[in-house]
């Protein structure tokens, strides 16, 4: 049996991560799917063609739209479409002379429908993600496993059914909000409902180059493939994308 022709909209763009890298690899896994047809852009500017999508998948950091754009596509999930959303998707910076980074709540529909807002992360170090509904197709079979990755701590907009978390109580230097000393579970993946349609957010997915900190530093001096050296990780991917074409 044919599978009829599936169209993916695929967002990657933004600050201080190797975008390059991401693409690529998000698209080789699209590519496994021969019906998936799959359009890239930098940013949420095509809403036309955006909304004319079967599903949406995005990579972002410190890219949104405005809020006309925001509410926009809010119907398009709403409508019955799905999103899913990776890493810094939930990002908004900026940097304040002598308190660190900041997380404006600048864009609150947008953060609404995708479940959180990115607020901080600890130095990245090792951490133990784990199943919080281990029976749940999408992470079903998935053992704990070590994220050696950003651990983002962010602000939720319930209710989001939590898939996958990882603990932590501390600190979070270099971020305004820094003091995260509390024993709440950190999501690391959820499901966000949105009318008739849903967004499935996975934070995992840190990816930098030597040249990606540009115009903050000429040279990065390593770089960093965070959870990209997981083959759990790929899974969650793997199955995050037959999820949002509905497979």
């Amino acid at each position: 049996m044919t599978t009829a022709r599936t169209s993916a909209y695929f967002v990657c763009g933004g600050k201080y991560h190797d975008m390059d890298f991401a693409r690529a690899e998000i698209l080789k896994l699209l590519l496994e799917h021969e019906h998936i047809r799959t359009r890239v852009a930098e940013n949420y500017d095509d809403l036309d063609a955006l909304t004319a999508s079967d599903f949406l998948v995005t990579y972002t950091v410190d890219v949104l739209p405005d809020e006309a754009g925001a509410a926009r596509l809010r119907e398009y999930v709403a409508s019955g479409k799905r999103w899913l959303a990776l890493h810094g998707t939930n990002s908004v910076l900026r940097y304040i002379k002598g308190k660190g980074w900041d997380a404006p709540r600048s864009s609150p529909v947008f953060m609404q429908t995708l479940g959180s807002q990115f607020v901080a992360h600890p130095p990245i170090a090792p951490y133990l993600v784990e199943p919080t509904e281990p029976e749940h197709p999408l992470v079903s079979g998935i053992e704990p496993f070590s994220a050696d990755d950003e651990l983002y701590l962010s602000e939720l907009h319930p209710p989001v059914r939590v898939l996958l978390h990882t603990r932590f109580n501390g600190d979070a230097p270099g971020f305004v909000e820094h003091d995260w000393h509390d024993d709440a579970p950190r999501p690391v993946m959820y499901l966000k409902q949105v009318g008739a349609g849903e967004v499935l957010y996975l934070t995992l997915g840190h990816a930098r180059g030597r040249y990606d900190m540009l115009p903050l530093m000429k040279e990065y001096p390593h770089v960093e493939r965070g959870s990209w050296k997981s083959p759990a990780f790929y899974e969650l991917l793997r199955r995050g994308l037959r999820w949002a074409a509905g497979l």
